[in-house]
């Protein structure tokens, strides 16, 4: 598709991208490992945008278009309600961040033109997932037929965060020394407040369902290339699984890229906190690269305190606190503590003020705080007007990038 350069401007399209999607969006940055280059993966869903319900059946011409206007950094996830976008490496997380607010906005407009709104959230406020129906790729169907109802219980989206390694050998080494902090990640970027138009009573709903699947939650405690592969083979050629593309942990050594991959996070509705969140684990990759003792000692009681810290920031998000060895940690002190911890690393990645924004996420709320005070000042006119209202918002804020 061509796009005239004033609308394009209308999207937010600064002229470094606006030169990259006139000419095709042609390419992505030279590759160069020793700059942790980040990629950002999103799912949304898309909704009626008259009555905010979730769209179960959606047309592939709004997927060829939008394939066509981003060079094919959009498509199809596991159920037709949901669209995944993903950005091609980047250096600069600026550029990124473009790219992320040009596509929503893009998708946004022909998402309009088809009368649908696109939700980026954990889980849609109203939709019920025994309507929900799959994708019509072979590997979806191959996954519907081994998950059964759990794969159609699926009605949920996260935000994917890639960082490079100078050596990916040393993948699951980082990951494994990485585990203390998912949480924070999750606590950072609730999103899922709301299940089948109920209030859950959790900030981040989504994770609660997602790990009804298998291979989900905290990564094992791996600490080498060879034992995570040795798992993987013995899944493998047990016909468990195909490949490592079937193991789901909130982190895991990225199959088809040369990357470790963050998955813990809810798809965040406003773009600033998505960005953020993949600039605090960018730098905290790179830190514990550089710094191979940090965390070296984690064992099964580390483990076991973050999986109980995951629970906390999916019942309470950045309101709660999480447990240490020393007593109770507040969300607030422990980004105070990470930002100081990884000072050196942002001002080299170039990403300080990205880092900094996760204070005004705790500050101000995610987006599952402002869906819950949406939610409790429209109550009064019946839950469903309610729950309408929250997906106005997020739509509107989705489409703001």
């Amino acid at each position: 598709m061509e796009y005239d350069p004033e609308v394009l401007r209308q999207f937010g399209v600064d002229q470094w991208l606006l030169g990259r999607v006139l000419a095709g969006l042609a390419s992505a940055e030279t590759r160069d490992p020793a700059a942790f280059s980040i990629g950002i993966e999103e799912e949304y869903f898309l909704s009626d945008a008259r009555t905010g319900h979730a769209a179960f059946i959606t047309p592939d011409s709004l997927f060829a278009n939008a394939s066509a206007a981003t060079e094919g950094r959009v498509g199809r996830e596991f159920l037709q309600s949901q669209v995944e976008v993903a950005t091609p490496p980047y250096a600069c997380l600026r550029k990124a961040r473009t790219e992320l607010r040009y596509i929503r906005r893009m998708l946004a407009t022909l998402a309009s033109e088809q009368g649908l709104a696109v939700l980026a959230c954990g889980t849609h406020p109203t939709a019920r997932w025994h309507e929900a129906a799959r994708s019509e790729a072979e590997r979806y169907g191959r996954l519907m037929d081994d998950l059964q109802m759990i794969g159609q219980r699926n009605m949920l989206c996260g935000m994917h965060v890639h960082v490079e390694l100078p050596d990916p050998d040393r993948r699951v080494d980082v990951m494994c020394r990485m585990i203390p902090y998912l949480p924070l990640f999750l606590a950072l970027s609730t999103s899922s407040p709301f299940w089948q138009a109920r209030a859950t009573g959790l900030r981040g709903y989504r994770l609660a369902a997602y790990d009804e699947l298998p291979r989900t939650g905290i990564p094992e405690l791996f600490r080498t290339t060879e034992a995570f592969e040795a798992y993987v083979s013995a899944l493998v050629r047990s016909g468990a699984m195909q490949d490592a593309s079937y193991v789901w942990w909130m982190i895991r050594p990225s199959a088809k890229y040369p990357t470790l991959e963050l998955r813990a996070p809810d798809c965040c509705t406003r773009l600033d906190d998505a960005i953020a969140i993949a600039a605090l684990y960018r730098v905290l990759a790179r830190h514990l690269f550089v710094h191979p003792d940090r965390n070296r000692d984690i064992d099964a009681r580390a483990r076991a305190i973050a999986q109980e810290n995951k629970w906390r920031a999916q019942r309470y998000g950045v309101h709660g606190s999480f447990v240490s060895a020393d007593g109770a940690v507040t969300v607030a002190d422990l980004v105070e503590h990470l930002i100081a911890m990884t000072r050196e690393d942002a001002e080299i990645l170039g990403c300080t003020d990205e880092v900094a924004h996760c204070r005004t996420i705790v500050a101000a709320g995610t987006s599952a705080d402002a869906q819950l005070a949406i939610f409790q000042e429209k109550e009064q006119g019946g839950s469903e007007a309610a729950l309408a209202a929250v997906a106005a918002w997020v739509a509107q804020n989705t489409a703001r990038g």
